[in-house]
């Protein structure tokens, strides 16, 4: 019962799209899942929750070789899942109160075991579920940065643009930009968005289409000068 006091009411965040299914969702606890599977089925009757979105465990039910999660009140659930929340185990099942979800619809996956469920507790299952669900409630924000490369990732960590960042990720590093020029050269289309004022640091940020293609930073005076960076001391 550990297991259904834990993870009932819970709420998590979607790492990935979570198809609305009229079959359970079979998810085994070494993490592996039908991804082409659940496309399809995402594809047929749409997502359940979105990458980002919350979700609630209405349901937890443990059965001989798997422990079945109701997302959202199940397939069916609507608007108003949240008045079908139950504890229970098996066909027991009692109401508790309701929650909040900004996730589309609902569904039914099961944790699935090579032989007998084995005695876990609740924040096991949660390690098993973590490449799908993250029940931290990290910001949908914090989800998406952690997909990114490396690279990208760590440029908007340092506050910083980088070539390849597009516009979403060069907001995310530096807020929005003071100005923005576009010009076009050689029948290229380029824009630069410009951060920071004189006197100071300035820097320009060119997107040749979606992407960054360049980042300059050059210095400016009282009078708006510009004068390019100043070389590191040897």
């Amino acid at each position: 019962m550990e297991i259904v006091r834990g993870l009932t009411a819970e709420y998590a965040t979607a790492k990935i799209i979570l198809p609305r299914s009229k079959k359970t969702l079979i998810y085994k606890s070494t993490g592996e899942y039908d991804k082409q599977k659940w496309a399809d089925v995402t594809k047929e009757f749409g997502p359940a929750a979105r990458v980002g979105d919350l979700v609630q465990v209405s349901k937890v039910s443990i059965e001989d070789d798997r422990i079945v999660l109701q997302i959202n009140g199940g397939f069916k659930g609507g608007r108003k899942w949240y008045e079908r929340i139950q504890v229970g185990m098996g066909t027991r099942t009692t109401p508790i109160s309701q929650g909040q979800s900004n996730a589309p619809g609902g569904t039914e996956l099961a944790v699935t075991f090579p032989k007998q469920t084995p005695p876990l507790e609740a924040s096991a299952i949660k390690k098993m579920l973590a490449p799908i669900l993250d029940f931290e409630k990290r910001s949908a924000t914090e989800l998406y940065v952690e997909n990114l490369p490396a690279p990208i990732q760590a440029a908007i960590k340092e506050k910083r643009a980088a070539e390849g960042m597009d516009r979403d990720q060069v907001i995310l590093a530096m807020g929005k930009p003071r100005h923005k020029v576009r010009e076009t050269l050689d029948g290229e289309d380029f824009e630069d968005w410009i951060y920071g004022q004189p006197p100071g640091k300035i820097t320009f940020v060119t997107f040749q289409g979606s992407k960054v293609v360049r980042v300059k930073d050059e210095y400016a005076g009282l009078g708006g000068t510009v004068a390019p960076p100043l070389e590191p001391q040897r």
